[in-house]
């Protein structure tokens, strides 16, 4: 039976020129698709609703979410901070919607798995905060934002022991590729840290208490194909969202 996976897209509320211009627009990269198709689910990209019934009624019919990454930055004023650097920000449909989505997941014990700036919204709706900008608050960083095609690894990260990342990978270190600027500061207080960089940023987070709520900073759906522990993450995900009873 293949499970339904909504995937979240981002959104251009018509002040991006290279997503649609002035014409609020959708947008989301294939790989996040393709991912999800070829390891065996049905992936439906979800509409970003206002109305929080109407969440509901399109969430009680998923057998999993995938929270994907996002160019603009998570408001630092969801996580009670101003906003000290100039970047981008999520546009207020996404966001809200990202948040509401996370928390009903929980809730439930839906399958959840986030990926970059989804790690992070997964944080931030759990009562946990962000670094706003890596080079600009952490003294020495690696380099997390690497300058070679997203398909190549970059770093290595260390999994936490006893974690389901561990379980997941069975491997206690994994290489992993990286494009983001901002990370999780303050780990959310239901959830923990699976695994960080050498220079100390959180780059896994996930809740003990659920079946799979797990977030990662780097982007396995660019690295499924030729590495098999990355491929584990989504074949791992699937398969919890297979239990969930709902697939078709």
């Amino acid at each position: 039976m293949k499970p339904i996976i909504g995937v979240t897209p981002d959104f251009n509320a018509g002040d991006r020129k290279e997503w649609g211009g002035r014409e609020p627009t959708y947008f989301l990269r294939a790989r996040y698709i393709r991912a999800i198709e070829d390891l065996g689910g049905i992936p439906l990209v979800l509409p970003l609703l206002g109305d929080r019934a109407t969440r509901r009624r399109i969430f009680q019919n998923l057998d999993g979410v995938l929270l994907t990454g996002s160019g603009p930055d998570i408001p630092p004023s969801l996580y009670g901070e101003r906003q000290r650097y100039p970047f981008n920000l999520v546009s207020e449909r996404r966001s809200s919607f990202e948040l509401d989505i996370v928390r009903l997941a929980k809730q439930a014990d839906l399958p959840l798995l986030g990926i970059c700036g989804g790690m992070q919204t997964m944080n931030v709706a759990c009562g946990g905060s962000l670094i706003q900008d890596i080079s600009s608050q952490i003294s020495k960083p690696l380099q997390h934002r690497q300058q070679t095609p997203a398909a190549n690894l970059s770093h290595t990260v260390r999994v936490a022991p006893g974690s389901l990342l561990r379980r997941i990978v069975r491997s206690l270190s994994m290489r992993v590729n990286s494009s983001h600027h901002q990370s999780v500061n303050a780990v959310a207080p239901s959830l923990i840290a699976s695994a960080q960089a050498s220079d100390g940023i959180v780059e896994a987070i996930e809740s003990p208490a659920h079946r799979f709520f797990l977030g990662v900073q780097w982007h396995p759906e660019f690295l499924f194909d030729r590495h098999p522990l990355h491929r584990r993450l989504f074949e791992a995900f699937l398969r919890a969202a297979r239990s969930t009873g709902r697939s078709a």
